[in-house]
């Protein structure tokens, strides 16, 4: 995909308005972050999603993120890097999955693609 590069400071959040927070393992930097890839770790916090069962919800909140459209041309050590335009998906703590990855802002100096 093509975009402005993913990097630690990016704004992210799950559908369900939690927090993704990236720990990046590149050495690459852009735009006062680290470039995120593929194969960093996305934890997602703060996540409200419930299952609506009777006779009460059951609590089941987006805790991590799977890239499954990185970027296709650029790569950071070899792996991946991760763009606007890249598609990720988050996941239940039962591994299932719960929609799409929002990504609000991020850095304006570098893209890839």
């Amino acid at each position: 995909m093509t975009g402005m590069a993913l990097t630690d400071t990016a704004l992210m959040m799950c559908p369900h308005g939690g927090v993704v927070t990236a720990i990046p393992t590149s050495r690459v930097r852009a735009g006062g972050g680290t470039v995120l890839t593929a194969t960093d770790t996305f934890i997602i916090s703060g996540c409200p999603f419930q299952l609506p069962t009777a006779p009460s919800p059951i609590p089941s909140p987006c805790i991590r993120v799977v890239w499954v459209v990185p970027d296709v041309q650029t790569r950071s050590g070899g792996v991946p890097t991760l763009s606007q335009g890249s598609v990720g998906l988050c996941f239940s703590v039962l591994g299932f999955p719960q929609g799409p990855l929002m990504v609000l802002s991020t850095q304006a100096n570098l893209m890839t693609r």
